[in-house]
């Protein structure tokens, strides 16, 4: 590709060629948060702090990585990331690192299944190590791709929703194949998650790697990274009229702060809420294995409508009437949770709120992340670092919030 830069709205072959450049983190996500603490918890055996405490050193790792990542990202400058680009060279590094270690998660510790549970995490945290600093260098390699493929703030928040598209198929996609094995594997309908399904969650776990596997060789293929000016040290700042010679600078602009606010809070309504409702529907609502994909599909099929109705709003809806919006679905759902708990509420009405969260949090989190590339805008060489910041803010509140409500 040359400097020109690419009309997103009238090329489909990069649309979705860049849309699945993310299927490989979004279906190792979906795992990692619905199902991480039910695996260690209800199959492994360990106990709800010890699972709290797991998911909080990846969340903690994650947080630490992406700043370094994203730094590094926008300095990467050598003969490979100059033909290749810098961007899909750092997505190559994370992609090895999750194929690398994502397997050895959710399975039996090898050759210690029988160790003491504080003796596991040792291994077990290993390996969450690695994959969450491959998952952050997927992520923030990916995300920093948006702002130098589009220039206009609507294409922009068009290729965010696309992209939201294809994080929302991937997690219908792992809930859907978790349903099949849990139903097919299942004794029967009433059959609660044991230890006896730890080699179910195996399987699901090569299934959906192998799919994210030839989704990311897809991505590498179709996406060419427009070549960067290194010798262009100097970004502009439009708000000031003055010259950003440093990372440093972006740091002393009060909307960075504002804008990583709105990104963590996000984070933390749609991961917190993907952790936990598994574990409510098993502990508090005493429901069978397959409610464990079951509502979780419902929750991402309103997340898939809602991806389709951010492409449908018209340029006058202002990020701020969207992000209300998305709140007030979410919100409701929340309150609904709190007061309800009948048999008609654990038959029928579950969907309901299962859909207005995950309706509300997709709106939440598309708006996010048009702000974050609103407020990147054409200073693309910071773009990395930028993304690093908000992702640090979300992975260090989720993985506190969930070690504190483990406890």
């Amino acid at each position: 590709m040359d400097n020109e830069l690419i009309d997103i709205s009238t090329s489909l072959r990069l649309q979705i060629g860049y849309g699945i450049g993310h299927v490989l983190n979004d279906v190792c996500a979906s795992l990692w948060f619905t199902y991480l603490i039910v695996f260690f918890h209800l199959v492994l055996e360990f106990s709800a702090t010890q699972a709290g405490n797991l998911m909080l050193i990846g969340q903690i790792s994650d947080a630490l990585s992406t700043p370094f990542i994203g730094y590094h990202s926008d300095h990467t400058d050598n003969l490979v990331s100059a033909k290749y680009g810098k961007r899909k060279l750092w997505h190559l590094f994370g992609t090895a690192c999750i194929l690398a270690s994502f397997p050895f998660i959710f399975s039996q510790c090898v050759g210690c299944s029988m160790t003491h549970k504080w003796a596991q995490m040792f291994y077990f945290s290993s390996f969450i190590v690695t994959f969450q600093i491959g998952w952050a260098a997927v992520q923030i390699s990916h995300l920093s791709l948006i702002p130098e493929l589009a220039d206009d703030d609507h294409t922009r928040a068009h290729l965010t929703a696309v992209r939201y598209g294809f994080t929302v198929f991937s997690n219908l996609f792992v809930y859907i194949i978790t349903w099949i094995v849990l139903r097919v594997t299942g004794e029967c309908d009433k059959q609660q998650v044991g230890p006896g399904d730890a080699w179910k969650f195996r399987h699901i776990v090569y299934i959906v790697l192998s799919v994210g596997t030839v989704a990311s060789i897809l991505f590498h293929l179709s996406v060419t990274e427009k070549r960067t000016n290194r010798n262009q040290d100097q970004l502009i700042d439009y708000d000031n009229n003055t010259p950003v010679q440093t990372h440093c600078e972006f740091l002393k602009k009060p909307v960075l702060y504002q804008v990583a606010g709105v990104y963590m809070s996000t984070r933390l309504v749609v991961n917190v809420s993907q952790v936990l409702i598994p574990l409510y529907l098993h502990r508090t609502l005493g429901l069978a294995a397959r409610s464990l994909a079951v509502i979780p599909l419902a929750l991402y099929l309103g997340s898939l409508t809602a991806a389709g109705v951010q492409r449908l709003i018209p340029r006058s809806f202002t990020r701020k009437l969207n992000y209300l919006l998305g709140s007030a679905c979410a919100l409701s759902g929340f309150v609904w949770i709190y007061i309800e708990s009948d048999d008609n509420y654990k038959i029928y009405y579950i969907y309901l709120v299962a859909v207005l969260i995950g309706f509300g949090g997709a709106i939440m989190l598309v708006t996010s992340l048009a702000l974050t590339a609103d407020l990147v805008g054409a200073r693309t060489e910071a773009s990395a670092f930028v993304y690093g910041l908000m992702s640090f803010t979300d992975k260090l509140a989720c993985g506190i919030a969930i070690a504190i409500i483990q406890m």
